[in-house]
């Protein structure tokens, strides 16, 4: 980057840089981010005639495209580049243009601050860099979110280079494994990894002389002779290829032969899933809809990983001991609960054999507050004692300790640091949507937006949980360090200002090995192609073609004059973020797409009157105001109710009846369930290009992510589509066939299942062998906690107990 600022400084071009700030400033704003950089200097290249290979080849134009913001002061510049993925610089130009210096973000924080008048001198800094430099990091970009292969590479280098070292500590790890005191894989018999070697040896000779299918119960004596355990395998096929894996691992350690023996580790068999805020239930009780997405997410995650466990204690052997697994959903108790179950303390999840939801009731203080549902924005007062009551709750149903802490959303994953600080067990975040980088400005502006949102409370949260985290998964590369055009989710908190409360000039190690890429699933028995007829009920299909296309509803709005029509359909919740206004105006604004297809919405509310605070309301009447203005009567249909799982996958196959197509337009989306829903289902599928929902589709399909802020460019892409469709008659089929495939292949909860796990054992190996400096670091997140976030979670109380 240096070169390229010198170049700039010191060439010819220097006087356009000087024009290019002088036209910023004439506009009379101060701050300036990407989009509109680029769209200035873009303005700029015209007026002043540059030829075109200035805007993206010239020293300037290089400059311009690297950087994300631009700050402008009297006596200086202030730019925000970023050359590559996951590595942001700031640089202060004078404003005589003699100096091109690069400054620390500490320096730029101060910047903000003044540029929102609440600059304070000596302000908390917030460091975390001290706890990862001395950790083993990444080194190249595009291996981030990659962590499980790194530490699997790292391991089997350090096998092969001090063999001895690492075949003892592997013996250490193997010889402490136990459930509810049974000793598991190695008894005191064997004493070193040198004697577990030559064990190995001993016990594949034995087995050698077993018929394959021989179950293990008629010769784990010969084996527990040698000094092995239960755990290594059913039949004895099963136990000789785990012996030979370790064997080959002891002697010619490679990735694929640790990742395999690892995955066969029985280390893993009680498993909490933290999802706090609460309507988590079956029969329909699936959250809120700020919520909804997190706990469909949750209760799958939940089936697949018992029944996930379950096999892997089959097939180790184990079940035979009357080991089985035990998955926990830990959320909230709600007294008041609509005629819910979430009134239950326990409720068995449907479908499991021994998965359940445990509901532990907040401290009381004032019950008009705490019996009744509460925000996702105001939840935060209640989580530490909720934490410490949900422990002995979890202590009882387990009759022990659990395994593994999975914590969803930003409240779920405090309570894990929690419960993990206190019971000393791994750790694993999903944050599913961080809403820093959702609310623009949202850390700057925190003190205008306190009263609704207390972002200084979930912020705060956020950064004490994912650097307390052991291991931290995310749906997509994105979510983590976004793309060479976008900034991260969890890069967001690489270093940013709380004006007059801290500064964070080192927030998350981004090249850390706890990040790990693993997507969820979709759950294939409601979403599946609408080409299987043979598992589709003919009356739902019945039903639903007129819940879309004909009924008369107080809860549906507009009727189709040309219901043949191929339909566009978006299915998703009124907010602004998710952007279904805009869709409305996208089609409003088109005639062409208006001629070729129908709009129809499903959202769970279709009346202002049902929102639950004014924002919704506005949504909702802006979108009957688009209607209204652009004439779409006969054109769009509107169902506003919440319907049933299995009634929302006909829908999607209904509409691919027709060959319609699914649109997912949202400002920003981290992830998006409603996608991997649509595509499986067999819908051509074209979704938001901000956030990693665009990473679901294939990067051959070109066309398919839109941006939403392109009304016209959207419309555009679509009705290519629609051409294609015409011009080739098997061209609708191919796609949607493609795209079904990709979510059957990429996207299911086996995988996910199998890679939580596999992550689980390999970081439970790997802070047993290499301890690193996690308590000191967990001391730091223990002092945020008690210093900065609980006083301003109290503030939230003051307030609650005098409702």
């Amino acid at each position: 980057m240096y070169e390229l600022v010198q170049a700039v400084i010191n060439g010819d071009e220097k006087t356009a840089l000087h024009q290019f700030i002088s036209a910023l400033s004439a506009s009379g704003k101060h701050y300036f981010l990407r989009n509109e950089i680029l769209q200035a200097f873009a303005d700029y290249c015209h007026q002043s005639q540059k030829p075109a290979y200035f805007y993206y080849s010239s020293s300037v134009g290089k400059l311009i495209q690297y950087t994300h913001e631009i700050i402008l002061q009297e006596e200086s510049t202030w730019f925000v580049v970023r050359p590559k993925i996951a590595n942001q610089e700031v640089w202060k130009l004078t404003a005589d243009f003699s100096k091109f210096e690069q400054m620390t973000p500490q320096a730029l924080l101060d910047v903000r601050d003044r540029l929102v008048n609440r600059y304070q001198p000596h302000l908390l800094e917030i460091d975390l860099h001290p706890f990862y430099e001395s950790s083993l990091r990444i080194d190249d970009a595009r291996n981030i979110g990659q962590g499980l292969a790194f530490l699997n590479r790292y391991l089997c280098s350090q096998l092969l280079t001090d063999s001895q070292h690492w075949v003892e500590m592997l013996f250490q790890a193997l010889h402490g494994l136990r459930y509810d005191g049974i000793r598991l894989l190695l008894s005191d018999r064997i004493t070193s990894g040198i004697q577990l070697a030559e064990q190995i040896k001993l016990a594949l000779k034995l087995l050698s002389e077993r018929s394959p299918d021989e179950p293990y119960q008629k010769f784990h004596f010969e084996l527990q002779e040698l000094g092995f355990e239960p755990g290594w395998g059913n039949t004895a096929a099963r136990v000789s290829e785990t012996l030979e894996l370790l064997d080959r691992l002891i002697y010619s350690p490679e990735p694929g032969i640790l990742e395999t023996f690892v995955a066969r580790v029985p280390a893993v068999f009680r498993v909490v899933l933290v999802c706090v805020h609460g309507w988590v239930g079956q029969d329909d009780v699936l959250g809120r809809n700020e919520t909804l997405g997190q706990v469909i997410y949750v209760l799958e995650q939940a089936r697949s990983l018992e029944n996930e466990l379950r096999e892997q204690i089959k097939l180790a052997g184990l079940d035979l001991l009357g080991i089985k697994p035990h998955v926990i959903i830990l959320t909230r108790l709600i007294p008041n609960c609509e005629g819910t179950s979430c009134n239950l303390p326990l409720e068995k999840l449907q479908d499991t054999e021994n998965a359940w939801i445990l509901r532990v009731p907040f401290g009381e203080f004032n019950p008009e507050v705490t019996n009744n549902w509460i925000s996702q924005f105001e939840i935060w007062p209640y989580l530490e004692q909720f934490a410490l009551d949900a422990e002995k709750e979890l202590l009882t149903q387990f009759k022990g300790k659990p395994n593994l802490i999975v914590g969803n959303y930003s409240d779920g994953n405090l309570v894990a640091f929690i419960l993990s600080r206190r019971m000393k067990v791994t750790q694993c975040n999903i944050a599913h949507s961080l809403e820093k980088p959702k609310y623009l400005f949202s850390n700057l502006y925190w003190q205008d937006l306190e009263e609704q949102y207390h972002f200084s409370v979930q912020f705060t949260a956020d950064l004490i949980s994912m650097n307390a985290a052991d291991f931290i998964i995310t749906s997509s590369y994105q979510e983590i360090v976004g793309t060479p055009d976008s900034i991260g989710q969890y890069e967001s908190y690489k270093w940013f200002t709380m004006p007059q409360l801290y500064h964070v000039v080192d927030g998350i190690d981004l090249f850390s090995y706890k990040f790990n890429l693993v997507p969820p699933g979709v759950n294939e028995n409601i979403y599946f192609p609408y080409s299987q007829k043979e598992n589709r009920d003919s009356n739902l299909c019945t039903q639903i073609h007129d819940l879309l296309f004909s009924r008369e509803d107080p809860q549906i709005f507009g009727h189709l004059d040309h219901p043949n029509k191929r339909p566009i359909f978006a299915v998703d919740t009124i907010t602004s973020i998710n952007n279904l206004n805009g869709l409305a105006e996208c089609f409003g604004k088109s005639q062409a797409l208006q001629e070729r297809c129908n709009l129809i919405i499903l959202t769970s509310k279709l009346h202002p009157d049902q929102a639950i605070n004014r924002e919704e309301a506005e949504e909702i009447q802006k979108l009957y105001d688009i209607i209204d203005q652009y004439h779409l009567d006969g054109k769009i249909r509107w169902v506003g109710m919440r319907i049933p799982s299995n009634e929302l996958g006909e829908a999607y196959r209904v509409v691919a009846d027709y060959q319609g197509i699914y649109i997912h337009f949202a400002h920003f989306e981290s992830f998006g369930r409603s996608i991997l829903e649509a595509m499986i289902s067999g819908l051509p599928t074209f979704t938001t290009e901000f956030g990693g929902s665009s990473e679901i589709i294939d990067s051959q399909e070109n066309g398919f992510n839109v941006n939403p802020t392109d009304l016209e460019g959207t419309a555009k892409k679509i009705l290519d589509f629609l051409d294609q469709c015409d011009t080739h008659s098997e061209y609708w089929c191919e796609v949607s066939e493609r795209m079904s495939q990709r979510i059957h292949n990429k996207y299911n909860w086996h995988l996910h299942s199998n890679q939580l796990l596999l992550l689980a054992k390999m970081v439970g190996f790997w802070n047993f062998v290499v301890p690193e400096n996690n308590e000191a670091r967990d001391r730091y997140m223990e002092a945020l906690f008690h210093l900065i976030y609980k006083p301003r979670a109290e503030k939230i109380l003051e307030k609650h107990k005098g409702g």
